[in-house]
């Protein structure tokens, strides 16, 4: 179909001097949100989006197909606390999740904090909750139009009464309670105006608020000298006498300090300070239970006397193994561990020395995200899922290791699991690195070098892309495609050593696994570069960016969402100083040198034949300013006179990051992304598939 051209983008050099690098910039004029030129073109932009992808005929039948499966719902890790069980679920056409309390656990769920009573447009989201240890009250975060900066609230649990206290910029929070008589300290951004413009999202601080208290005049208790971009949280001993602080430096190392309320004088005890590793924990039984990589890639779990906690006197519970440990949680007393084995979930628990292994055993090969303990009975909660099965939250008897079904939501209608096969390949990356990949597709779907194929990726921050349901997914395979999701490095899957291959200077070796990662499949006879599409958002937004402007000649399609791209300019958006422990910083000479090298933005050639890219991006997004995807979009819309170029902006003017995005939008956003997707890559959706019988 001819295509309208898109909207005039007015070129603007700035020139920027880094480190003695001449850098022209065309489109900073893009950068500024608030700008009513900015606006224009964005509507501009949307416009012409809007004429394009709601002519594919493919977009309907996609969008159909996605809210049915979208209405599945989402499901949260149950957490039993004190005899009940507390979790959050979407169902059917609500917009939002609702946290639900179960009084026991053959009882009935009881809503406790819905925000979808709260708003009609369903903008309102629940981003976090925090019961006491008795379970009769619960702080939890409100944010609206997915900019995640919630409003601490408090409800009481038996009458569902919400408390006076509201504290605003707690985004992100973590909360640990004393007592439910007392009150709690908890992670809070400061006010704006009490910092530079521009830093609100930094210098996270612990503050104690006892109830009914002005927040305002609430106590300062850590964090007032540390670096405004340390990430911290806080958490409490049941008893509420020890208070762990820990503070975050990036994705690769932390310190923590536990802190004794029955002796204030001693201050705080260093547990692990300047250490090139992460440790994270709780307090439990007047010990410290610790999750660590310091001398132990693939992690192990210490525990050690909260009287004297500092590493030279941890003792090792659950040693290190040759597979990752992702997570694991405490009873009264046993240990559940949740490991990745091929970047599938496994789950056991020990006794209290490690010994007496257990396994729980998992419906299929699939994933879990954290296991939940409770810390005064036997029970731990944890949420399953795969790529052909929706979530299920399930309760386990520690003691015995057996689990019983809490919560399932439903399988969508007409989803043929019994006809969708998964695969797990390996395959040399360009240094002979061997990376696992999962291949989804019908069963019926065999190598014929011409298979709709659709590969994604993340690889960064230590986080494990593992088989969890997703509606696109499963729209997209049952229509005949391929879906293809490799373990990158700079994912968490097989460690710390894994992490800090694809971080920093190494964050070619991402772009190289990547690359490596479609040519296996053409090499494998799936498909060849006319029909092979990329596909990711934020991190994985990055990664496709990059590929993008690497091997333009491997794609035939991009969706790029909430993307970085200017990787010379980004530290200084939103909360991206965040990642400069695992990006680096242009700030620096040398780390100037290789986000240079690989900056999308930065990349883009004139002349040269781009694959067709779609961005989709959001004006209320508090962690990747859409910045990236307006200058990005210009360069390359700029770069080619071809007429055959396809180069869309697509910009959400009432959504964040895609945390809390309702129902509608969701269905809207990943519609556009599909039916882009299958027109550039051929997707018959009058073929075998369900698509093709509706």
């Amino acid at each position: 179909m001819p295509l309208p051209p898109p909207p005039r983008t007015a070129r603007e050099d700035v020139i920027d001097d880094v480190h003695g690098e001449r850098i022209v910039d065309p489109y900073r004029w893009l950068e500024s949100d608030t700008s009513k030129r900015v606006g224009e073109w964005t509507d501009a932009q949307n416009a012409r989006t809007r004429t394009i992808l709601d002519a594919l005929p493919q977009r309907p039948a996609f969008a159909s197909r996605l809210r049915e499966l979208l209405s599945v719902g989402l499901l949260s890790t149950p957490r039993p606390i004190a005899g009940r069980i507390f979790h959050t679920r979407r169902e059917g056409e609500q917009k939002q999740a609702v946290l639900y309390v179960r009084d026991a656990v053959d009882g009935a769920d009881r809503a406790l904090v819905d925000p979808n009573a709260l708003d009609r447009e369903g903008l309102v989201t629940l981003d976090w909750y925090y019961p006491s240890p008795d379970a009769r009250l619960v702080a939890y975060g409100l944010s609206r139009g997915g900019d995640e900066m919630s409003t601490l609230h408090v409800v009481e649990t038996a009458t569902g009464r919400d408390l006076a206290d509201h504290i605003p910029h707690t985004q992100r929070s973590t909360v640990a309670w004393v007592s439910s008589d007392g009150g709690f300290y908890y992670t809070v951004h400061p006010a704006p105006g009490s910092v530079p413009p521009g830093d609100e999202n930094y210098y996270r601080r612990v503050r104690y608020h006892r109830l009914a208290d002005d927040p305002a005049k609430d106590q300062l208790v850590f964090g007032e000298d540390r670096p405004k971009e340390d990430i911290l949280s806080v958490s409490a001993s049941e008893d509420g006498r020890w208070i762990l602080f820990t503070a975050f430096k990036g994705w690769a190392k932390s310190d923590l300090y536990l802190f004794d309320r029955a002796h204030p004088d001693r201050g705080l005890a260093t547990v692990i300070e300047g250490q090139d590793a992460i440790a994270e924990g709780f307090v439990l039984g007047g010990r410290l239970w610790v999750r660590t990589n310091l001398d132990a890639p693939n992690y192990r779990v210490v525990s050690v006397a909260c009287e004297s906690p500092d590493a030279t006197r941890w003792e090792t519970v659950v040693p290190e193994g040759k597979d990752v440990i992702e997570s694991f949680d405490r009873t009264r007393d046993r240990v559940a561990v949740l490991r990745l084995v091929r970047a599938t979930s496994r789950l056991a628990t020990y006794d209290l020395r490690g010994k007496d292994e257990r396994e729980i055993r998992l419906p299929s090969l699939g994933a879990i995200e954290i296991v939940a303990g409770e810390h005064d009975g036997d029970r731990v909660g944890y949420m399953f899922q795969s790529f052909t099965q929706p979530p299920i939250a399930f309760v386990a008897n520690a003691p015995i290791g057996q689990a019983e079904e809490l919560v399932r939501l439903r399988m969508p209608d007409r989803l043929d699991v019994a006809g969708i096969a998964v695969d797990q390949i390996t395959y040399a990356s360009r240094d002979g690195t061997g990376v696992t990949m999962f291949l989804v597709h019908r069963k019926e779907v065999s190598p014929t070098g011409k298979i709709p194929t659709l590969l994604t990726g993340y690889g960064g921050f230590n986080i494990s892309r593992t088989p969890a349901y997703s509606a696109g997914v499963a729209a997209w395979v049952e229509a005949g495609g391929l879906f293809a999701m490799p373990n990158l490095r700079g994912g968490g899957e097989y460690g710390e050593t894994w992490h800090r291959a694809g971080m920093l200077a190494n964050k070619q070796n991402v772009f190289d696994d990547f690359h490596s990662a479609a040519e296996a499949l053409i090499a494998g006879g799936w498909t060849e570069s006319r029909h092979l599409a990329i596909s990711g958002g934020s991190n994985g937004g990055l990664l496709v960016g990059a590929a993008l402007t690497q091997r333009p000649d491997l794609f035939a399609a991009v969706s790029c969402a909430v993307p970085l791209l200017d990787m010379l300019r980004y530290q200084n958006f939103r909360i991206a100083r965040f990642w400069i422990a695992e990006y680096g910083s242009a700030e620096d000479p040398e780390q100037a040198k290789w986000l240079r090298k690989y900056s999308p933005y930065h990349n883009v050639r004139a002349g040269v034949r781009y694959p067709a890219v779609l961005f989709t991006t959001a004006e209320g997004d508090s962690r990747v300013d859409p910045m990236h995807a307006r200058k990005m979009a210009a360069s390359l819309q700029a770069q080619s006179e071809d007429p055959e170029s396809v180069v869309l902006l697509r910009v959400d003017r009432d959504a964040g990051h895609g945390i809390g995005k309702p129902l509608d939008k969701q269905v809207d956003d990943f519609a556009d992304q599909y039916a882009f997707i299958a027109w550039r890559t051929g997707l018959d959706l009058n073929g075998p598939g369900m698509l093709g019988q509706r």
